[in-house]
């Protein structure tokens, strides 16, 4: 029973040390995964499809064929030209020009839009902290040696007195 035992054990310390590389690895992908910013994203690409179906159909199905009434050609995917045995389809990509242009523009004016004036709104209420003035090395140098000479803590320099104010008091 010895020997078998002897032999597990040397089994143990071979497993274990890859076990202890391997568990917190997949600790770290697992909580990778689980974070907010991930699902997030896949919610955005989810709904950032079905959005693009939708753009598409609206494209294919009203105003590809409200544009082609107006310009005289039923359908733009028709479109192409032949050279040398080769077809190039370049209503295809209008049809994709089109389809971008209206996903851009409508991704502006009811998304990024709105949102920037809400966050302009927003800071309305909040006005913007001023900057404190800049203060130039050779003033902050002439109120530490007043501040010394006067045997006082160091004083901000906002406090608006001139650098040998306080000596010209004394």
């Amino acid at each position: 029973m010895f020997g078998f035992r002897k032999v597990v054990d040397r089994g143990r310390g071979v497993v274990e040390p890859t076990t202890r590389l391997i568990r917190p690895g997949l600790t770290g992908f697992k909580q990778f995964l689980m974070r907010g910013n991930i699902v997030d994203l896949a919610v955005a690409v989810v709904i950032g499809t079905a959005f693009t179906a939708v753009v598409k159909a609206l494209v294919d199905n009203l105003l590809t064929p409200l544009i082609a009434a107006i310009g005289g050609k039923p359908d733009f995917a028709g479109l192409r030209f032949t050279i040398h045995h080769s077809v190039f389809r370049y209503g295809l990509f209008l049809n994709a020009l089109v389809t971008f242009m209206i996903v851009a523009a409508t991704v502006y004016f009811f998304v990024v839009l709105p949102i920037a004036k809400a966050n302009d709104l927003r800071r309305r209420g909040h006005p913007q902290p001023e900057a404190e003035p800049a203060i130039s090395d050779e003033a902050r140098l002439l109120t530490e040696i007043r501040d010394l000479l006067a045997g006082a803590a160091p004083r901000p320099p906002s406090q608006g007195t001139e650098a040998g104010a306080v000596l010209a008091a004394e």
